[in-house]
């Protein structure tokens, strides 16, 4: 009797946790309010659960329609102040970034790059920077992050 009722009791612990693994993660694509950027093809975010998974942000300061003046420092500080605004039309701050991928298009940059970097991500998350052949509207840095909302 006893091994009944334990294998019963294992039976419905075993559903339970295959219904629990199964349920299914709502993924929310964010358009950007700008109806300029409406017209791009990819999601300003893509929400999947409690992560956020920003598009590339380069350094074009939106206000002007052109790139930040001061070469790759003045294209990051506008690259991360974009970032700031799409993570912060979902409750969102730089803390709450988990992962940086960075892409420049000279990796000699690197370290004029990263002065600018760790002013802002002083949470210190994971990243990965490389260097590309060339970036779009000649940019010179690119960076995409994803957030978690607690």
């Amino acid at each position: 009797m006893k091994k009944i009722i334990f294998l019963t009791l294992l039976m419905a612990l075993i559903n339970v946790v295959a219904g629990h693994s199964q349920e299914k993660t709502e993924i929310i694509f964010h358009k950007s309010p700008d109806p300029e950027r409406q017209k791009a093809p990819f999601s300003e975010a893509v929400q999947a659960g409690n992560l956020f998974f920003l598009a590339g942000q380069i350094g074009m300061d939106r206000s002007v329609g052109k790139l930040a003046e001061g070469g790759v420092q003045g294209e990051t500080e506008q690259a991360i102040k974009n970032i700031q605004t799409v993570l912060a039309r979902h409750g969102l701050t730089l803390d709450n970034v988990v992962k940086c991928t960075v892409i420049l298009s000279d990796i000699n940059d690197f370290r004029a790059f990263n002065e600018v970097y760790a002013k802002y991500f002083t949470k210190k998350p994971a990243r990965t920077t490389y260097a590309a052949a060339g970036l779009a509207v000649g940019a010179k840095i690119e960076i995409d992050v994803i957030a978690v909302k607690e």
